[in-house]
């Protein structure tokens, strides 16, 4: 009996094509647009939770001032060599600390030039930045306690500066400062906010100061602390440190930021989840909208039928077998849906995570709640048609224009 019916029902929907068509199209809309979006939305978070990976493992930052309202950073002085000498003496726990001070110059090599973010620093630069060398060497302490003219390239100042030749032991200006290339570090690509952070060159912290900035300001700080550490304690304990060091009472606020990497890449992942979520919620609206047209046309189709369902009736069929010919068509239409939809989406957010440069990351989850809900919304919106055909009075239904 139910193989009768599904026949019935598939007879009624080829009857129609057209109508048919633009009636399931509202639930390949709801359905494509509900996996496209979850699935860019998740993607997003994977290349978000990248992105900072790639900015150093368990690494904090500090810098002088606050932000926020009311809050201003130019008042607050930089931090100095000592600062740094008092860090790596007093925290517990910790890899690396290492000083930056930095600023865009121009660096020329021959006929070529460009303009460059230069980062006065030392050796403990890359190990906080997991940052590894692709050529060369890092900074020697004597190097950096000397100030010796040495410098370390990123990969997009190799190429555009020396093609593809070797740079190794080669002299190139920096601002007026002639420098020795000493390393090359390996490629890490555009960050989250589309900097090249290739495009980088690092030199001693002391050689920075004395011919390029004119001063002796540090301007921020990376910490990197060893896997398995708190990094809430240590934290907290450069917090205490840079209080007493900087004359801060416990009525005063502190006059300089400390950013936990991890609890900055958890609020990143959190926020584009909520997003993620909320667009899902907005995709999955057009599915509503679907299952209204599909109620809609079965109840056309209802009336077009009239005649159809009172000789049913009037030859003995059961209300309850009327009522399911026009609920299987119902679900048929929306399951048939359904499926166009999961596979368009798929696709959409293929091409949107090439496009967009994200992992193609799929979550059969999603792709079964879309389908589950597109039955659902056959049987929901079929329901009410259905129940209107088998209650028809075969009578009136005969006799029905």
């Amino acid at each position: 009996m139910f193989y009768e019916t599904l026949k019935l029902a598939v007879q009624a929907i080829r009857r129609n094509a057209l109508r048919s068509f633009l009636t399931l199209l509202g639930i390949v809309i709801g359905v494509s647009a509900v996996i496209a979006m979850v699935t860019i939305g998740t993607g997003t978070t994977e290349k978000v939770k990248e992105e900072m990976a790639k900015l150093g493992s368990n690494m904090l930052f500090v810098r002088p001032g606050q932000w926020g309202p009311g809050r201003s950073s130019a008042k607050a002085r930089p931090f100095d060599a000592r600062d740094i000498v008092e860090l790596r003496a007093q925290l517990r726990g910790v890899k690396a600390v290492a000083p930056l001070a930095q600023q865009s110059v121009s660096v020329v090599y021959g006929s070529e030039s460009r303009t460059v973010g230069t980062i006065g620093t030392d050796a403990s630069y890359i190990v906080t930045q997991d940052w590894n060398l692709a050529q060369g060497r890092n900074f020697l302490d004597t190097e950096t306690r000397s100030g010796r003219a040495a410098c370390i390239i990123g990969e997009t100042v190799h190429e555009k500066l020396f093609g593809s030749t070797d740079a190794i032991g080669k002299r190139i200006r920096v601002s007026n400062v002639s420098c020795e290339v000493i390393g090359i570090l390996a490629e890490k690509g555009e960050s989250g906010f589309g900097t090249d952070r290739d495009d980088v060159v690092l030199m001693p912290l002391r050689t920075y100061h004395r011919r390029i900035a004119g001063d002796t300001d540090i301007n921020r700080i990376n910490i990197s602390a060893h896997d398995g550490v708190d990094t809430a304690k240590v934290q907290a304990d450069i917090e205490r440190l840079l209080r007493e060091r900087r004359g801060i009472t416990a009525r005063e606020e502190d006059d300089f930021r400390v950013a936990d990497m991890k609890q900055i890449a958890d609020t990143q992942t959190a926020t584009t989840g909520v997003l993620t979520m909320l667009l899902g919620a907005v995709a999955g609206v057009s599915l509503l909208v679907g299952g209204i047209g599909i109620m809609n046309i079965m109840l056309v189709s209802v009336t077009e039928r009239t005649r159809e369902i009172g000789i049913r009736l009037a030859v003995g069929a059961q209300e309850s077998q009327v009522l399911m010919q026009f609920l299987v068509e119902a679900v048929v239409l929306s399951l048939f849906g359904g499926t166009v939809g999961v596979v368009l989406g798929l696709a959409l957010a293929a091409v949107a995570s090439i496009g967009m440069s994200i992992p193609l990351v799929l979550d059969p989850r999603i792709v079964v709640i879309a389908f589950a809900f597109s039955a659902l919304i056959g049987i929901v919106f079929g329901y009410f048609p259905a129940r209107r055909a088998a209650q028809l009075n075969p009578i009136d239904a005969l006799r029905h224009e």
